[in-house]
């Protein structure tokens, strides 16, 4: 069973290229925008952003397959408990009325509250692609080796480096164990009951948790044997130094987390950008 979720693939285009830290700085500053802003035409220019530089890293769909079924799922949840524990909140937000139609005297649906959801909704669609971006086009080694040179200990930047590394082998070795354990004749089909199913699942964490404890013990072997931790400091094999490349990407980001601030205090005068109010243009 091939399942490339989380896993580094070395590629040659310009967003691998980038520094590891450039896109640390980039995923922040983007991210901070989208969750500061409330202004769908905002939002929207970053999704859009978000999705064309996925395209141009050439990612393929059978590494974010799964993790777009998983998000897809969480925004249409989302989106329902969101109305039914709040479905007036849009209007009390923008403070007027617009009625569509309703279900009931108090689940109304009003324009006020399709722009809060909608706009709550692109938010964090926004947000999905750039945080694939940053786990999949971004080397550990080299990230780790990135922050270390702006001060960050080396230690935490190592076992952030081993975070990142870690989560493909924990899924190769789910895969793995789970078609040992099929092969065996463990069901983990709809034949089989939900509770079945749940009880055969349990029968591959506890060989999962039992490889994860020895794998920890011998890389922390390894890594005493070598003497990590002796010295302040040491040198990276994958560093990589800031091109030009990677200062235009971070003044561009940083750009665009300023400008929805400004737009924000100046043009929305407040977070949430109110057509109902101001005018849609």
């Amino acid at each position: 069973m091939k399942n490339k979720l989380f896993d580094y693939v070395e590629k040659d285009n310009f967003v691998y290229n980038l520094s590891g830290m450039t896109k640390l700085i980039c995923f922040l500053c983007l991210t901070f925008a989208v969750m500061f802003t409330y202004d769908i035409r905002s939002v929207l220019l970053i999704t859009v952003f978000s999705f064309v530089i996925l395209h141009v890293s050439e990612i393929r769909l059978s590494q974010i397959r799964l993790m777009l079924y998983y998000t897809v799922v969480f925004l249409i949840l989302n989106a329902i408990l969101t109305y039914l524990f709040s479905p007036q909140y849009g209007t009390e937000i923008y403070g007027t009325t617009h009625e569509l139609f309703r279900f009931s005297a108090r689940y109304t649906v009003t324009q006020e509250q399709l722009l809060y959801q909608v706009t709550k909704f692109m938010k964090y669609a926004s947000v999905i692609p750039l945080g694939m971006l940053f786990l999949l086009t971004t080397n550990p080694s080299e990230f780790a080796a990135s922050l270390n040179s702006i001060g960050i200990s080396y230690k935490a930047t190592y076992a952030l480096a081993l975070t990142l590394r870690y989560f493909p082998d924990v899924i190769r070795d789910y895969n793995d164990i789970a078609v040992a354990q099929q092969s065996r004749g463990l069901d983990l089909s709809r034949k089989e009951k939900l509770s079945v199913r749940v009880k055969n699942v349990m029968n591959i964490f506890i060989p999962l948790i039992f490889s994860t404890m020895d794998r920890i013990e011998v890389i922390s072997n390894a890594m005493d044997l070598r003497g990590f931790g002796k010295d302040r400091k040491r040198t990276w094999y994958a560093k990589r130094p800031l091109q030009k490349a990677d200062f235009i990407c971070m003044a561009v980001c940083a750009g665009v987390f300023a400008a929805t601030i400004l737009i924000a205090v100046f043009l929305n005068h407040g977070r949430f950008w109110n057509p109902f109010v101001y005018g849609w243009f």
